[in-house]
């Protein structure tokens, strides 16, 4: 029954069916489902599927979207279970993320986080419109990796560029790799305001988020 109730979790993000999502969750709880491992083989893994055929062009993202939602709701269920047990699987790295101050926009940047979730990396969601003095003091507090940053309006790009001017002011730049996303973004703005990385859409902010990291390790 435990193992049938994973695979539930997993159709249910694959079939962008949100209630029953929820559902499963809840259930998966009450017959004592280890609820990391539902997260694990259930949720993640059916966002995986979504997450590439998304890549092949086979699923939209009004699909990928809803497969996101099923999962962030479900997950909200099955996560205070786990709250202040040890993690099985230590996180590959720890990410900040946000959409830009003066931008409201949350979508992809969602996506985003979700698929770095899924493929293992700590992510600390800092909503929309966030200023750059919001971006700098949390990175000082928590010590991410990496941190992502989201615009999808010209008009907010500039701060993409204050935030790599702040983190080297704060002496913060050197041990934190930064990745930038959005529309109106590209690996050529990426350059210009001296970032790390740049990434078109969530499947490529996991890619290119990926190798940094392993860039990081092999740095001697």
């Amino acid at each position: 029954m435990k193992e049938a109730l994973t695979e539930r979790l997993m159709d249910a993000v694959v079939s962008y069916e949100v209630e029953d999502a929820v559902r499963a969750a809840k259930e998966a709880l009450e017959a004592g489902v280890d609820p990391v491992g539902a997260i694990e083989n259930g949720l993640a893994r059916g966002l995986r599927i979504v997450g590439d055929k998304f890549g092949a062009g086979e699923v939209f993202l009004p699909e990928l979207m809803i497969a996101v939602e099923a999962m962030k709701q479900a997950m909200a269920v099955l996560e205070p279970a786990i709250a202040g047990r040890a993690i099985k699987q230590k996180p590959k790295g720890k990410v900040l993320i946000g959409t830009m101050e003066g931008d409201i926009h949350d979508i992809g940047k969602s996506i985003v986080s979700a698929m770095l979730t899924v493929a293992g990396f700590e992510v600390i969601d800092l909503g929309v419109d966030v200023p750059v003095e919001k971006f700098i003091a949390k990175a000082r507090e928590v010590q991410p990796d990496f941190i992502g940053l989201s615009s999808l309006m010209t008009t907010t790009m500039l701060g993409m560029e204050n935030v790599v001017k702040a983190l080297a002011k704060e002496d913060l730049r050197k041990k934190v790799k930064v990745i930038i996303g959005g529309a109106p973004t590209s690996s050529e703005w990426a350059e210009q305001i001296g970032a790390d990385g740049h990434a078109g859409d969530a499947m490529e902010a996991v890619e290119v988020t990926e190798r940094l990291l392993r860039t990081r390790e092999d740095s001697p």
